[in-house]
Protein backbone atom coordinates (compact mmCIF):
# COMPACT_ATOMS: atom_id res chain seq x y z
CA UNK A 1 0.00 0.00 0.00
CA UNK A 2 1.40 3.33 -0.75
CA UNK A 3 0.15 7.00 0.66
CA UNK A 4 -1.23 9.46 -2.51
CA UNK A 5 -2.81 13.17 -2.08
CA UNK A 6 -5.53 13.69 0.13
CA UNK A 7 -4.21 11.11 2.63
CA UNK A 8 -6.03 8.01 1.28
CA UNK A 9 -4.20 4.45 0.48
CA UNK A 10 -3.66 2.74 -2.92
CA UNK A 11 -3.60 -1.42 -2.78
CA UNK A 12 -0.50 -2.61 -5.25
CA UNK A 13 -0.25 -5.72 -4.05
CA UNK A 14 -3.10 -7.12 -6.42
CA UNK A 15 -1.38 -5.02 -9.04
CA UNK A 16 2.18 -6.11 -8.54
CA UNK A 17 0.72 -10.21 -8.03
CA UNK A 18 -1.12 -9.78 -11.66
CA UNK A 19 2.40 -8.48 -13.39
CA UNK A 20 4.80 -11.52 -12.05
CA UNK A 21 1.28 -13.57 -13.17
CA UNK A 22 2.13 -12.07 -16.66
CA UNK A 23 5.39 -12.40 -16.66
CA UNK A 24 6.03 -16.06 -15.72
CA UNK A 25 3.73 -16.94 -18.70
CA UNK A 26 3.80 -17.28 -22.51
CA UNK A 27 1.75 -17.85 -25.25
CA UNK A 28 1.20 -21.39 -26.55
CA UNK A 29 2.16 -20.67 -30.27
CA UNK A 30 5.26 -22.87 -30.18
CA UNK A 31 3.99 -25.67 -27.66
CA UNK A 32 0.24 -26.03 -30.24
CA UNK A 33 3.09 -26.63 -33.02
CA UNK A 34 5.24 -29.24 -31.21
CA UNK A 35 2.59 -30.86 -30.48
CA UNK A 36 0.62 -30.51 -33.89
CA UNK A 37 3.68 -32.24 -35.71
CA UNK A 38 4.24 -34.70 -32.87
CA UNK A 39 0.55 -36.24 -32.92
CA UNK A 40 0.60 -35.88 -36.53
CA UNK A 41 3.64 -38.20 -36.71
CA UNK A 42 2.30 -40.78 -34.10
CA UNK A 43 -1.20 -40.81 -36.12
CA UNK A 44 0.90 -41.48 -39.71
CA UNK A 45 3.34 -44.05 -38.52
CA UNK A 46 0.39 -46.07 -37.45
CA UNK A 47 0.32 -47.41 -40.68
CA UNK A 48 3.35 -49.30 -40.67
CA UNK A 49 2.95 -52.44 -39.09
CA UNK A 50 0.23 -52.79 -41.68
CA UNK A 51 2.49 -51.57 -44.74
CA UNK A 52 5.36 -53.73 -43.39
CA UNK A 53 3.25 -57.07 -43.79
CA UNK A 54 5.10 -59.43 -45.79
CA UNK A 55 3.53 -60.89 -48.40
CA UNK A 56 4.96 -63.69 -50.82
CA UNK A 57 5.37 -62.85 -54.51
CA UNK A 58 3.57 -66.05 -55.06
CA UNK A 59 0.82 -65.93 -52.29
CA UNK A 60 -2.52 -64.26 -53.53
CA UNK A 61 -3.35 -61.36 -52.41
CA UNK A 62 -7.07 -61.88 -51.86
CA UNK A 63 -6.28 -64.73 -48.90
CA UNK A 64 -3.54 -62.59 -47.67
CA UNK A 65 -5.91 -59.58 -47.44
CA UNK A 66 -8.44 -61.56 -45.33
CA UNK A 67 -5.55 -63.69 -43.21
CA UNK A 68 -3.36 -60.25 -42.78
CA UNK A 69 -4.08 -57.27 -43.91
CA UNK A 70 -7.70 -56.63 -43.36
CA UNK A 71 -7.78 -56.62 -39.62
CA UNK A 72 -4.63 -54.64 -39.10
CA UNK A 73 -6.60 -51.80 -41.85
CA UNK A 74 -9.17 -51.65 -39.69
CA UNK A 75 -7.64 -51.33 -36.67
CA UNK A 76 -5.29 -48.84 -37.79
CA UNK A 77 -8.56 -46.77 -39.37
CA UNK A 78 -9.37 -47.28 -35.76
CA UNK A 79 -6.63 -46.30 -33.78
CA UNK A 80 -5.68 -43.29 -36.49
CA UNK A 81 -9.10 -41.94 -35.48
CA UNK A 82 -8.47 -42.61 -31.59
CA UNK A 83 -5.27 -40.42 -31.78
CA UNK A 84 -7.10 -37.45 -33.83
CA UNK A 85 -10.31 -37.41 -31.39
CA UNK A 86 -6.91 -36.38 -28.42
CA UNK A 87 -5.96 -34.13 -31.33
CA UNK A 88 -9.00 -32.49 -31.66
CA UNK A 89 -9.60 -32.44 -27.51
CA UNK A 90 -6.04 -30.71 -27.13
CA UNK A 91 -7.21 -28.14 -29.74
CA UNK A 92 -10.27 -27.29 -28.28
CA UNK A 93 -8.48 -27.05 -24.86
CA UNK A 94 -5.84 -24.65 -25.85
CA UNK A 95 -8.92 -22.53 -27.65
CA UNK A 96 -9.62 -22.55 -23.77
CA UNK A 97 -6.52 -22.03 -22.09
CA UNK A 98 -4.62 -19.04 -24.02
CA UNK A 99 -1.44 -18.28 -21.88
CA UNK A 100 0.89 -21.36 -20.50
CA UNK A 101 3.49 -21.74 -17.47
CA UNK A 102 6.24 -23.73 -16.80
CA UNK A 103 3.48 -26.53 -15.00
CA UNK A 104 1.29 -26.46 -18.45
CA UNK A 105 4.59 -26.86 -21.00
CA UNK A 106 5.17 -30.06 -18.46
CA UNK A 107 1.91 -31.16 -18.44
CA UNK A 108 1.55 -31.38 -21.94
CA UNK A 109 5.14 -32.93 -22.26
CA UNK A 110 3.76 -35.88 -20.05
CA UNK A 111 0.75 -36.11 -22.61
CA UNK A 112 2.91 -36.64 -25.37
CA UNK A 113 5.27 -38.82 -23.98
CA UNK A 114 2.36 -40.94 -23.37
CA UNK A 115 0.73 -40.44 -26.63
CA UNK A 116 4.28 -41.33 -28.46
CA UNK A 117 3.67 -44.85 -27.06
CA UNK A 118 0.57 -45.83 -28.84
CA UNK A 119 2.45 -47.33 -32.10
CA UNK A 120 3.77 -49.69 -29.89
CA UNK A 121 0.59 -50.83 -28.32
CA UNK A 122 -0.88 -50.62 -31.78
CA UNK A 123 1.54 -53.29 -33.35
CA UNK A 124 0.93 -55.44 -30.11
CA UNK A 125 -3.07 -55.25 -31.10
CA UNK A 126 -2.08 -55.42 -35.08
CA UNK A 127 0.35 -58.82 -34.33
CA UNK A 128 -1.91 -60.46 -31.42
CA UNK A 129 -5.62 -59.50 -31.85
CA UNK A 130 -6.49 -62.49 -29.79
CA UNK A 131 -4.18 -61.71 -27.18
CA UNK A 132 -6.02 -58.71 -24.63
CA UNK A 133 -3.00 -57.50 -23.31
CA UNK A 134 -2.48 -55.04 -26.55
CA UNK A 135 -5.60 -53.66 -26.28
CA UNK A 136 -5.37 -53.44 -22.71
CA UNK A 137 -2.45 -51.41 -22.76
CA UNK A 138 -3.62 -49.19 -25.34
CA UNK A 139 -6.56 -48.56 -23.48
CA UNK A 140 -4.69 -48.05 -20.44
CA UNK A 141 -2.44 -45.20 -22.23
CA UNK A 142 -6.05 -43.39 -23.23
CA UNK A 143 -6.71 -43.10 -20.01
CA UNK A 144 -3.48 -41.38 -19.18
CA UNK A 145 -4.10 -39.20 -21.52
CA UNK A 146 -7.50 -38.08 -20.89
CA UNK A 147 -6.75 -37.71 -16.84
CA UNK A 148 -3.65 -35.66 -17.60
CA UNK A 149 -5.90 -33.39 -19.77
CA UNK A 150 -8.52 -33.23 -17.27
CA UNK A 151 -5.09 -32.35 -14.66
CA UNK A 152 -4.39 -29.44 -17.29
CA UNK A 153 -8.51 -28.34 -17.37
CA UNK A 154 -8.34 -28.46 -13.42
CA UNK A 155 -4.66 -26.47 -13.17
CA UNK A 156 -6.09 -24.04 -16.24
CA UNK A 157 -9.26 -22.95 -13.78
CA UNK A 158 -7.45 -22.62 -10.68
CA UNK A 159 -4.89 -20.10 -12.45
CA UNK A 160 -7.27 -17.74 -14.28
CA UNK A 161 -5.34 -15.34 -15.76
CA UNK A 162 -4.22 -18.64 -18.24
CA UNK A 163 -7.74 -18.59 -19.66
CA UNK A 164 -9.47 -17.01 -22.42
CA UNK A 165 -10.67 -13.02 -21.83
CA UNK A 166 -14.51 -14.75 -22.58
CA UNK A 167 -13.96 -17.21 -19.99
CA UNK A 168 -12.12 -14.50 -17.24
CA UNK A 169 -14.82 -12.11 -17.40
CA UNK A 170 -17.42 -14.76 -17.58
CA UNK A 171 -19.50 -15.26 -13.78
CA UNK A 172 -20.23 -19.24 -14.84
CA UNK A 173 -16.43 -20.71 -14.31
CA UNK A 174 -17.31 -23.36 -12.52
CA UNK A 175 -20.24 -24.64 -15.44
CA UNK A 176 -16.94 -24.13 -17.78
CA UNK A 177 -14.79 -26.13 -15.87
CA UNK A 178 -17.24 -28.83 -15.19
CA UNK A 179 -18.47 -29.23 -19.06
CA UNK A 180 -14.99 -29.35 -20.24
CA UNK A 181 -14.00 -31.87 -17.67
CA UNK A 182 -17.59 -34.09 -18.55
CA UNK A 183 -16.57 -34.25 -22.34
CA UNK A 184 -12.61 -34.72 -21.45
CA UNK A 185 -13.37 -37.71 -19.44
CA UNK A 186 -15.86 -39.59 -21.81
CA UNK A 187 -13.15 -41.04 -23.64
CA UNK A 188 -10.97 -42.39 -20.64
CA UNK A 189 -14.24 -43.95 -19.21
CA UNK A 190 -15.37 -45.80 -22.46
CA UNK A 191 -11.50 -47.08 -22.53
CA UNK A 192 -11.43 -47.97 -19.13
CA UNK A 193 -15.05 -50.05 -19.57
CA UNK A 194 -12.55 -51.63 -23.28
CA UNK A 195 -9.44 -52.13 -20.86
CA UNK A 196 -11.85 -54.25 -18.35
CA UNK A 197 -13.66 -56.35 -21.09
CA UNK A 198 -10.74 -56.91 -22.96
CA UNK A 199 -10.37 -59.46 -20.35
CA UNK A 200 -13.37 -61.29 -21.18
CA UNK A 201 -14.69 -60.47 -24.55
CA UNK A 202 -11.96 -58.68 -26.69
CA UNK A 203 -14.74 -57.66 -29.54
CA UNK A 204 -16.46 -55.76 -27.24
CA UNK A 205 -13.79 -53.80 -26.17
CA UNK A 206 -13.58 -52.90 -30.17
CA UNK A 207 -16.48 -51.31 -30.09
CA UNK A 208 -16.30 -49.50 -26.84
CA UNK A 209 -13.02 -48.21 -28.49
CA UNK A 210 -15.04 -47.52 -31.84
CA UNK A 211 -17.61 -45.07 -29.65
CA UNK A 212 -14.66 -43.09 -27.99
CA UNK A 213 -15.26 -41.61 -32.59
CA UNK A 214 -18.78 -41.31 -32.92
CA UNK A 215 -19.87 -41.19 -29.25
CA UNK A 216 -19.52 -37.29 -29.17
CA UNK A 217 -21.55 -36.71 -32.61
CA UNK A 218 -23.94 -39.51 -31.12
CA UNK A 219 -24.43 -37.19 -28.65
CA UNK A 220 -24.98 -34.79 -30.10
CA UNK A 221 -27.66 -36.80 -32.63
CA UNK A 222 -29.15 -37.68 -29.70
CA UNK A 223 -29.84 -34.17 -28.54
CA UNK A 224 -30.98 -33.12 -31.65
CA UNK A 225 -33.85 -35.03 -32.44
CA UNK A 226 -34.95 -34.67 -28.58
CA UNK A 227 -34.90 -30.93 -29.56
CA UNK A 228 -37.34 -31.69 -32.30
CA UNK A 229 -39.27 -34.22 -30.56
CA UNK A 230 -40.10 -32.72 -27.13
CA UNK A 231 -38.59 -28.67 -28.12
CA UNK A 232 -35.89 -26.99 -26.16
CA UNK A 233 -36.00 -25.73 -22.54
CA UNK A 234 -34.92 -22.67 -21.61
CA UNK A 235 -32.38 -23.90 -19.03
CA UNK A 236 -30.83 -25.72 -22.47
CA UNK A 237 -30.98 -22.56 -24.10
CA UNK A 238 -29.06 -20.99 -21.28
CA UNK A 239 -26.09 -23.83 -21.32
CA UNK A 240 -25.87 -23.80 -25.30
CA UNK A 241 -25.19 -20.07 -25.22
CA UNK A 242 -22.62 -21.07 -22.90
CA UNK A 243 -21.04 -23.83 -24.21
CA UNK A 244 -17.62 -22.65 -25.89
CA UNK A 245 -16.21 -26.54 -25.81
CA UNK A 246 -18.28 -28.58 -27.42
CA UNK A 247 -18.96 -31.49 -30.41
CA UNK A 248 -21.28 -29.21 -32.27
CA UNK A 249 -20.14 -29.93 -35.99
CA UNK A 250 -21.58 -26.56 -37.22
CA UNK A 251 -19.17 -24.73 -34.06
CA UNK A 252 -15.59 -23.16 -36.17
CA UNK A 253 -12.42 -24.61 -35.55
CA UNK A 254 -9.04 -23.47 -35.48
CA UNK A 255 -8.20 -23.35 -39.06
CA UNK A 256 -4.42 -23.05 -38.41
CA UNK A 257 -4.01 -26.11 -36.57
CA UNK A 258 -6.00 -28.05 -39.05
CA UNK A 259 -3.76 -26.76 -41.28
CA UNK A 260 -1.00 -28.01 -39.27
CA UNK A 261 -1.94 -31.15 -38.51
CA UNK A 262 -2.83 -31.57 -41.80
CA UNK A 263 0.75 -30.65 -43.53
CA UNK A 264 2.28 -33.10 -40.59
CA UNK A 265 0.66 -36.34 -42.08
CA UNK A 266 1.30 -35.31 -45.47
CA UNK A 267 4.74 -34.72 -44.45
CA UNK A 268 5.20 -37.78 -42.91
CA UNK A 269 3.52 -40.29 -45.34
CA UNK A 270 6.08 -38.48 -48.36
CA UNK A 271 9.14 -39.47 -45.65
CA UNK A 272 7.93 -42.90 -44.91
CA UNK A 273 8.18 -43.36 -48.68
CA UNK A 274 12.11 -42.74 -48.83
CA UNK A 275 12.90 -44.96 -45.35
CA UNK A 276 11.41 -47.77 -47.17
CA UNK A 277 13.76 -46.99 -50.23
CA UNK A 278 16.51 -46.68 -47.71
CA UNK A 279 15.90 -50.26 -46.20
CA UNK A 280 14.85 -51.86 -48.88
CA UNK A 281 16.49 -50.96 -51.88
CA UNK A 282 20.80 -51.13 -51.23
CA UNK A 283 22.38 -53.85 -52.21
CA UNK A 284 24.39 -56.51 -50.09
CA UNK A 285 28.53 -55.36 -51.37
CA UNK A 286 29.42 -58.67 -51.32
CA UNK A 287 26.25 -59.85 -54.08
CA UNK A 288 27.08 -56.77 -55.92
CA UNK A 289 30.94 -58.17 -56.20
CA UNK A 290 30.05 -61.62 -57.05
CA UNK A 291 26.75 -61.24 -59.03
CA UNK A 292 27.29 -58.02 -60.73
CA UNK A 293 31.15 -58.20 -60.86
CA UNK A 294 31.34 -55.05 -59.11
CA UNK A 295 28.79 -52.81 -60.97
CA UNK A 296 26.88 -51.03 -58.41
CA UNK A 297 24.78 -49.71 -62.38
CA UNK A 298 23.27 -52.71 -62.70
CA UNK A 299 22.84 -54.15 -59.22
CA UNK A 300 20.49 -51.33 -58.67
CA UNK A 301 18.71 -51.64 -62.24
CA UNK A 302 17.21 -54.66 -60.44
CA UNK A 303 15.22 -51.91 -58.11
CA UNK A 304 13.99 -49.72 -61.14
CA UNK A 305 9.95 -50.69 -60.50
CA UNK A 306 10.52 -49.73 -56.82
CA UNK A 307 12.00 -46.25 -57.76
CA UNK A 308 9.11 -45.91 -60.38
CA UNK A 309 6.81 -46.94 -57.16
CA UNK A 310 8.40 -44.44 -55.15
CA UNK A 311 8.48 -41.52 -57.51
CA UNK A 312 4.61 -42.59 -58.44
CA UNK A 313 3.44 -42.43 -54.47
CA UNK A 314 5.35 -39.65 -53.75
CA UNK A 315 3.43 -37.75 -56.79
CA UNK A 316 0.69 -38.76 -55.65
CA UNK A 317 0.95 -37.34 -51.96
CA UNK A 318 2.25 -34.08 -53.27
CA UNK A 319 -0.89 -33.66 -55.76
CA UNK A 320 -3.18 -34.60 -53.06
CA UNK A 321 -1.23 -31.68 -50.24
CA UNK A 322 -1.30 -29.12 -53.79
CA UNK A 323 -4.85 -29.66 -53.79
CA UNK A 324 -5.45 -29.76 -50.04
CA UNK A 325 -3.58 -26.65 -49.93
CA UNK A 326 -5.40 -25.04 -52.94
CA UNK A 327 -8.88 -26.05 -50.99
CA UNK A 328 -8.17 -24.32 -47.34
CA UNK A 329 -6.78 -21.15 -49.53
CA UNK A 330 -10.31 -20.49 -50.06
CA UNK A 331 -11.88 -21.47 -46.89
CA UNK A 332 -12.17 -18.56 -44.53
CA UNK A 333 -13.88 -20.36 -41.56
CA UNK A 334 -13.69 -24.22 -41.27
CA UNK A 335 -16.49 -25.95 -39.17
CA UNK A 336 -15.85 -29.41 -37.04
CA UNK A 337 -17.94 -31.47 -39.68
CA UNK A 338 -14.86 -29.98 -42.28
CA UNK A 339 -12.47 -30.74 -39.77
CA UNK A 340 -14.12 -34.68 -39.26
CA UNK A 341 -14.06 -34.90 -43.29
CA UNK A 342 -10.31 -33.88 -43.08
CA UNK A 343 -9.60 -36.65 -40.55
CA UNK A 344 -11.34 -39.00 -42.76
CA UNK A 345 -9.15 -37.71 -45.81
CA UNK A 346 -6.27 -37.92 -43.73
CA UNK A 347 -6.42 -41.64 -42.38
CA UNK A 348 -6.46 -42.90 -46.19
CA UNK A 349 -3.91 -40.88 -47.21
CA UNK A 350 -1.70 -42.43 -44.33
CA UNK A 351 -2.32 -45.43 -46.20
CA UNK A 352 -0.37 -44.89 -49.13
CA UNK A 353 2.72 -46.00 -47.67
CA UNK A 354 0.87 -49.78 -47.74
CA UNK A 355 -0.27 -48.76 -51.40
CA UNK A 356 3.89 -48.07 -52.29
CA UNK A 357 4.52 -51.29 -50.26
CA UNK A 358 2.17 -53.30 -52.72
CA UNK A 359 2.87 -51.42 -55.96
CA UNK A 360 6.33 -52.11 -55.51
CA UNK A 361 6.49 -55.82 -55.96
CA UNK A 362 6.22 -55.07 -59.35
CA UNK A 363 9.58 -56.08 -59.27
CA UNK A 364 9.56 -59.62 -57.80
CA UNK A 365 6.76 -60.57 -60.40
CA UNK A 366 4.46 -60.73 -57.95
CA UNK A 367 0.69 -62.37 -58.81
CA UNK A 368 -1.18 -59.81 -57.13
CA UNK A 369 -0.46 -56.89 -59.41
CA UNK A 370 -3.99 -56.42 -60.08
CA UNK A 371 -5.08 -56.80 -56.22
CA UNK A 372 -2.36 -54.29 -55.49
CA UNK A 373 -3.08 -51.49 -58.25
CA UNK A 374 -6.85 -51.56 -57.15
CA UNK A 375 -5.84 -51.19 -53.68
CA UNK A 376 -3.83 -48.18 -54.61
CA UNK A 377 -6.70 -46.31 -56.48
CA UNK A 378 -9.39 -47.60 -53.86
CA UNK A 379 -6.75 -45.35 -51.14
CA UNK A 380 -6.37 -42.86 -53.58
CA UNK A 381 -10.23 -42.58 -53.97
CA UNK A 382 -11.18 -42.26 -50.77
CA UNK A 383 -8.15 -40.00 -50.13
CA UNK A 384 -9.61 -37.30 -52.51
CA UNK A 385 -13.15 -38.04 -51.95
CA UNK A 386 -13.46 -36.87 -48.85
CA UNK A 387 -11.43 -33.70 -50.06
CA UNK A 388 -14.28 -33.09 -52.24
CA UNK A 389 -16.99 -33.79 -49.36
CA UNK A 390 -14.82 -30.92 -47.54
CA UNK A 391 -15.81 -28.44 -50.38
CA UNK A 392 -19.60 -29.76 -50.58
CA UNK A 393 -19.79 -28.62 -46.90
CA UNK A 394 -18.10 -25.66 -47.45
CA UNK A 395 -20.28 -24.32 -50.31
CA UNK A 396 -23.52 -25.62 -48.36
CA UNK A 397 -22.41 -22.31 -45.69
CA UNK A 398 -20.13 -20.48 -48.15
CA UNK A 399 -21.47 -16.81 -46.65
CA UNK A 400 -19.46 -18.10 -43.57
CA UNK A 401 -16.79 -20.48 -44.86
CA UNK A 402 -15.54 -19.26 -48.36
CA UNK A 403 -13.42 -16.06 -49.50
CA UNK A 404 -16.33 -14.17 -51.79
CA UNK A 405 -13.98 -15.03 -55.15
CA UNK A 406 -14.47 -18.83 -54.28
CA UNK A 407 -18.06 -18.94 -53.84
CA UNK A 408 -20.90 -20.71 -56.26
CA UNK A 409 -20.66 -19.26 -60.12
CA UNK A 410 -17.19 -17.59 -60.34
CA UNK A 411 -13.88 -18.69 -62.39
CA UNK A 412 -12.13 -19.86 -59.65
CA UNK A 413 -15.41 -22.08 -57.87
CA UNK A 414 -14.87 -23.85 -61.28
CA UNK A 415 -11.13 -24.42 -61.17
CA UNK A 416 -11.82 -25.69 -57.46
CA UNK A 417 -14.68 -27.99 -58.76
CA UNK A 418 -12.33 -29.38 -61.56
CA UNK A 419 -9.32 -30.09 -59.11
CA UNK A 420 -11.14 -32.03 -56.18
CA UNK A 421 -13.32 -33.97 -58.88
CA UNK A 422 -10.09 -34.74 -60.95
CA UNK A 423 -8.48 -37.61 -58.34
CA UNK A 424 -11.68 -39.30 -57.68
CA UNK A 425 -12.51 -39.35 -61.46
CA UNK A 426 -9.21 -40.73 -62.78
CA UNK A 427 -8.92 -43.39 -60.17
CA UNK A 428 -12.54 -44.49 -60.39
CA UNK A 429 -11.21 -45.09 -63.67
CA UNK A 430 -8.38 -46.75 -63.25
CA UNK A 431 -9.76 -49.17 -60.89
CA UNK A 432 -12.65 -50.54 -63.20
CA UNK A 433 -10.03 -50.31 -66.49
CA UNK A 434 -8.22 -52.51 -64.60
CA UNK A 435 -11.02 -54.72 -63.76
CA UNK A 436 -12.09 -54.93 -67.66
CA UNK A 437 -8.47 -55.16 -68.97
CA UNK A 438 -6.63 -56.52 -66.78
CA UNK A 439 -3.59 -57.86 -68.93
CA UNK A 440 -2.67 -53.79 -69.15
CA UNK A 441 -3.33 -52.90 -65.56
CA UNK A 442 0.53 -52.13 -64.82
CA UNK A 443 0.34 -50.11 -67.71
CA UNK A 444 -2.64 -48.04 -67.28
CA UNK A 445 -1.79 -47.57 -63.94
CA UNK A 446 1.49 -45.87 -64.65
CA UNK A 447 -0.01 -43.88 -67.13
CA UNK A 448 -2.52 -42.68 -64.73
CA UNK A 449 0.76 -42.00 -62.35
CA UNK A 450 2.30 -39.65 -65.70
CA UNK A 451 -0.84 -38.12 -66.85
CA UNK A 452 -2.29 -36.68 -64.10
CA UNK A 453 0.47 -33.93 -63.14
CA UNK A 454 0.25 -32.51 -66.90
CA UNK A 455 -3.09 -32.83 -65.85
CA UNK A 456 -2.86 -30.37 -63.10
CA UNK A 457 -0.44 -27.86 -65.19
CA UNK A 458 -3.16 -27.82 -67.96
CA UNK A 459 -6.18 -27.66 -65.91
CA UNK A 460 -6.54 -23.84 -66.00
CA UNK A 461 -6.63 -23.67 -69.41
CA UNK A 462 -8.82 -26.59 -69.89
CA UNK A 463 -11.73 -24.94 -67.20
CA UNK A 464 -11.47 -21.20 -69.14
CA UNK A 465 -11.81 -23.39 -72.37
CA UNK A 466 -14.53 -25.36 -70.84
CA UNK A 467 -16.10 -21.97 -69.14
CA UNK A 468 -16.01 -20.45 -72.42
CA UNK A 469 -18.09 -23.17 -74.47
CA UNK A 470 -20.27 -23.05 -71.62
CA UNK A 471 -20.97 -19.59 -71.90
CA UNK A 472 -21.59 -19.38 -75.83
CA UNK A 473 -23.46 -22.12 -75.61
CA UNK A 474 -26.12 -20.54 -73.30
CA UNK A 475 -25.80 -17.23 -74.97
CA UNK A 476 -27.16 -18.74 -77.80
CA UNK A 477 -29.83 -20.37 -76.53
CA UNK A 478 -30.57 -17.12 -74.99
CA UNK A 479 -30.43 -15.46 -78.21
CA UNK A 480 -32.74 -18.07 -79.41
CA UNK A 481 -35.33 -17.70 -76.54
CA UNK A 482 -35.10 -14.45 -77.30
CA UNK A 483 -36.30 -14.83 -80.93
CA UNK A 484 -38.90 -16.71 -80.25
CA UNK A 485 -40.32 -14.27 -77.41
CA UNK A 486 -40.18 -11.76 -80.40
CA UNK A 487 -41.85 -14.06 -83.14
CA UNK A 488 -44.58 -14.75 -80.24
CA UNK A 489 -45.17 -10.79 -79.17
CA UNK A 490 -45.35 -9.91 -83.79
CA UNK A 491 -47.94 -13.20 -84.20
CA UNK A 492 -49.79 -12.23 -80.62
CA UNK A 493 -49.91 -8.60 -82.32
CA UNK A 494 -51.08 -9.59 -85.69
CA UNK A 495 -53.92 -11.93 -84.00
CA UNK A 496 -54.82 -8.75 -82.15
CA UNK A 497 -54.81 -6.37 -85.23
CA UNK A 498 -56.88 -9.29 -87.51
Amino acid sequence: MEPVLGGGVVELEPVRGRELQLESTQKSHRLLAYSDALLSIIATVMILPVAHTKIHPDQKLGESVQQLLLAKIAVYLMTFLIVTVAWAAHVRLFQVIELIDDVLALLNLACMMIITFLPYTFSLMASFPEVPFGIFLFSVCAIVIGLIQAVIVVYGFYHPHLLNQQIQVSENQNFYKHHILKIILRGPFLCFLAAIFSFFFIPLSYVLLGLVIIFPHLTRFITWCKIKIVGQKDEDEEHLSLETFTFYLSEPLSKERVEAFSDGVYAIVATLLILDICEDNVPDPKEVEEKFHGSLLKALSEYGPNYLAYFGSFVTIGLLWFVHHSLFLYIAKATRLMGLLNILSLAFIGGLPLAYQLTSEFAEKSHNEIEAIQVSCVITFFASIFQFAIWTTALLHEGETLHPFARYGGKEHAFMFAKLALYPCVSLGAFFLTCLLSEFSTTIFHLMQIVIPFTFLALRIFVRIALTVIKSVTSLSRQKVVLLQEEEACLSAGETLS
